[in-house]
């Protein structure tokens, strides 16, 4: 863990080394009006930092919708300066932190100072402070629910997908994500999967070729399918989905990279692996659950796929609590 105390520079005033100005050359952050250090903190960790501070923007506008925070504005003198401590109501993974670091930079009017407990990807505790930020008691409060909506959403997803993590901890086995993520927050969900020791499956529909059920009765076959995307498309890893061992042997002979392996027992799990022999991955997906996750992974599949971390994990509860600035 690491402890950094940092002043960053508001959303209000970009100051002289605002990377939105950029030095010469600096082209990935031209548009970015984060600080330049919380910048490159994002992309270190694989996220793009004006895609960051667009959906930090989204967030506030849609929490102000168009005017100021009654609640705070009525009840908190403009000069009042606070701490703040965002800190875990339960142990976890948390995830999300420079997200919210953003999210405070584009509701602040003036410089904040922020103090880093934990960084993510790290196991906390209940009662655990995570980060601790200084600054005009109204930025901080009207920037409170947005950051702690992302926080709480992604450290979730990273504690449901470490739980996964250590499961299989000790086979070769990975659990990866899915595509079936919330619109708009893909890229954060699998950082999250990341940050819990998972893998992360295809980000688009671009990047990566799956061919799947549906795809099968258009083209009129499994095998059939393979070769039209890998005619068009020769460069791009091709994931073809299979429901019996039959399809299974077609596509490994048509050279797929990475077999889907729908709905399969553990059993049959361990025989496409006998039939592969190595000469693609193979990843299992359907029945998955904690409680059998380490009998899948015995089999010898190289992944486990698992949609869930991304749709169906509950928050991880973490709050901020309000003290005077030291």
């Amino acid at each position: 863990m690491s402890t950094d105390d940092l002043p960053l520079a508001s959303a209000g005033g970009c100051g002289d080394d605002c990377a939105c100005g950029g030095a010469e050359g600096d082209e990935e952050y031209l548009e970015c009006g984060l600080d330049p250090a919380l910048a490159e903190l994002l992309a270190a960790a694989g996220l793009d930092p004006i895609e960051v501070e667009d959906i930090a923007n989204v967030a506030i506008q849609e929490d102000l919708d168009g005017g100021v925070d009654v609640t705070t504005v009525a009840t908190i003198p403009e000069e009042a300066v606070a701490t703040g401590d965002f800190t875990a109501r339960e142990a976890g993974v948390v995830a999300g932190l420079r997200v919210a670091e953003a999210v405070l930079s584009v509701v602040c009017t003036d410089e904040f100072e922020v103090e880093r407990h934990v960084e993510d990807g790290d196991r906390v505790e209940a009662g655990q402070k995570l980060l601790s930020v200084t600054t005009r008691t109204r930025d901080l409060l009207t920037a409170e629910r947005s950051a702690l909506n992302l926080m709480c959403r992604l450290s979730g997803i990273a504690t449901a997908t470490r739980a996964w993590a250590d499961a299989l901890e000790g086979t070769k086995t990975r659990v990866r994500d899915t595509r079936k993520t919330t619109p708009g927050l893909r890229s954060l969900e699998k950082f999250a999967v990341r940050c819990g020791g998972g893998v992360n499956h295809r980000m688009s529909l671009s990047d990566a070729a799956l061919v799947k059920d549906n795809h099968v009765v258009a083209a009129g076959g499994v095998a059939q399918a393979f070769k039209a995307v890998r005619e068009t498309f020769p460069e791009v890893p091709i994931e073809v989905e299979v429901d019996t061992l039959h399809q299974l042997r077609d596509v490994v002979e048509a050279g797929a990279d990475l077999i889907l392996l729908d709905n399969f027992t553990p059993g049959e799990c361990a025989e496409a692996v006998g039939i592969v022999g190595g000469r693609a991955l193979l990843e299992a997906s359907g029945r998955l659950t904690l409680g059998n996750a380490r009998v899948y992974a015995d089999t010898g599949v190289d992944f486990l796929a698992v949609g869930a971390l991304t749709h169906s994990s509950p928050i991880l509860d973490i709050g901020l609590d309000l003290r005077e600035a030291e």
